[in-house]
């Protein structure tokens, strides 16, 4: 099936159009399932307001009855389901299993963007230099999937926005990372968004290739992840189709579902 479970909305700041262009856009490029998931809200502690997500209260009740609504609207057309992208914050897991059982989401997913929590700014896409860096970033991300919350994890190789090569940390460390969500039994996903940055600047950051080859010669299913922050993402299948021929080149199980909460 064509299916993407990691789409944004202009409540998240660095997204444009609205929900429903997505859905449009969505249905008229042939999507089986379309999942929402926005940067998540967290309730901190302290007074730090995030400038790439929504807030906790209306907002998220905004997103909440928003998609709700464009669910039963287009029932019949596509299959729409609620999530989130969130990080993993030890901190304010708590909080985020509350929300996932009161409003009933149907799934989240792993973007391990921050260390511990996003008020420390310690943002893995630009502080992943080095083996001790490396540690801490994989450290966070099957701290996160080994929750059991999560769907799966993100574009995984985030880390390759601050690195100036893919040298024998990298290598080492991606081996590590993709054994152990391996072992979890979590797909990993190949980000298109990356993939549109990547082509925009003529530099391979994320995904990178030798990334993606590590993880097919690990056995690791790989899920496409349009990331999209503009309704036009999901209507030009460049990309997409680019990065299956690459993935089934290197002989990547690419899977197009995931497992939802059971609220029952």
């Amino acid at each position: 099936m064509k299916t993407n479970f990691h789409t944004h909305t202009f409540r998240c700041h660095h997204a444009s159009g609205t929900d429903e262009a997505y859905v449009k856009a969505a249905i008229s490029a042939g999507y089986q399932i379309l999942g929402f998931a926005d940067h998540s809200p967290w309730k901190f502690s302290s007074n730090y307001v995030s400038h790439m997500r929504m807030t906790p209260g209306k907002e998220f009740q905004d997103y909440l009855s928003s998609i709700r609504a464009l669910k039963k609207k287009y029932s019949d057309r596509i299959d729409i389901r609620i999530g989130l992208e969130c990080e993993y914050f030890p901190p304010y897991m708590d909080w985020l299993k509350q929300q996932i059982k009161k409003e009933k989401l149907d799934y989240i997913i792993l973007g391990s963007h921050f260390e511990f929590s996003e008020e420390n700014r310690y943002y893995f896409g630009h502080r992943v230099i080095d083996a001790e860096s490396m540690d801490r970033y994989i450290k966070s991300c099957v701290d996160g999937m080994s929750t059991g919350l999560y769907a799966y994890l993100a574009h995984p190789d985030l880390f390759m926005r601050a690195y100036p090569e893919f040298d024998r940390i990298c290598e080492r460390g991606s081996i590590r990372l993709c054994r152990e969500i391996k072992k979890l039994g979590y797909p990993l996903e190949y980000n298109l968004c990356g993939a549109l940055e990547n082509r925009r600047t003529g530099e391979e950051c994320y995904p990178h290739h030798l990334f993606w080859q590590i993880a097919a010669a690990e056995g690791c299913d790989v899920i496409i992840g349009t990331d999209a922050h503009s309704p036009e993402a999901l209507s030009d299948d460049t990309l997409r189709n680019e990065g299956i021929a690459l993935l089934q080149s290197y002989g990547a199980n690419i899977v197009d579902r995931i497992e939802y909460f059971d609220h029952r």
